[in-house]
């Protein structure tokens, strides 16, 4: 359940960071009402330097910021990763945003996908094709968001916007 802010009207960004694709999503939420403003992946290309890549990423995110000024940051926690190669490279790319964060004043919550998951769907478990599902009817969205790092973005706002 959503919690109410009464007369207050806030932007929440969700971030799904990684260094290929890192998913946004930008929410309002007014009261118990929440609907999506924009939202989209930041890409780069793997044919960069990672210190290029990373320079993408910071200021892409500072346009995203400059635009909807969002009072809150949410980002996805890196829980678990199989591949120690691609946990580091997540990590840096969540350095970027918690830096990026900080350097605004901005307010940062962290959630697991787990976390996002239950509060989202309702199941920890959920696959990306039912948070998609889900996401797309709690913010009225005409088709499901796309792509899943966006959708995920959104779910992690949500997540957030719960929790706010």
């Amino acid at each position: 359940m959503i919690k109410k802010h009464p007369n207050k009207v806030r932007t929440i960004l969700g971030i799904d960071p990684g260094i290929a694709d890192t998913g946004y999503g930008i929410i309002k939420q007014d009261g118990s009402k929440l609907v999506s403003v924009e939202y989209g992946s930041i890409k780069t290309l793997k044919n960069l330097e990672l210190s290029d890549r990373i320079h993408i990423l910071y200021k892409e995110l500072g346009k995203i910021i400059d635009k909807h000024k969002p009072q809150l940051i949410s980002i996805e926690q890196l829980f678990f990763c199989n591949n120690s190669k691609t946990a580091l490279v997540v990590g840096q790319a969540r350095g970027v945003v918690l830096l990026k964060a900080a350097q605004e004043g901005i307010a940062i919550k962290e959630y697991t996908p787990l976390q996002v998951k239950q509060a989202v769907c309702g199941y920890g478990k959920a696959e990306k094709s039912q948070i998609q599902k889900i996401v797309k009817l709690i913010l009225g969205l005409k088709e499901l968001p796309k792509p899943d790092d966006a959708a995920d973005a959104l779910a992690i706002a949500i997540c957030s916007a719960n929790n706010f």
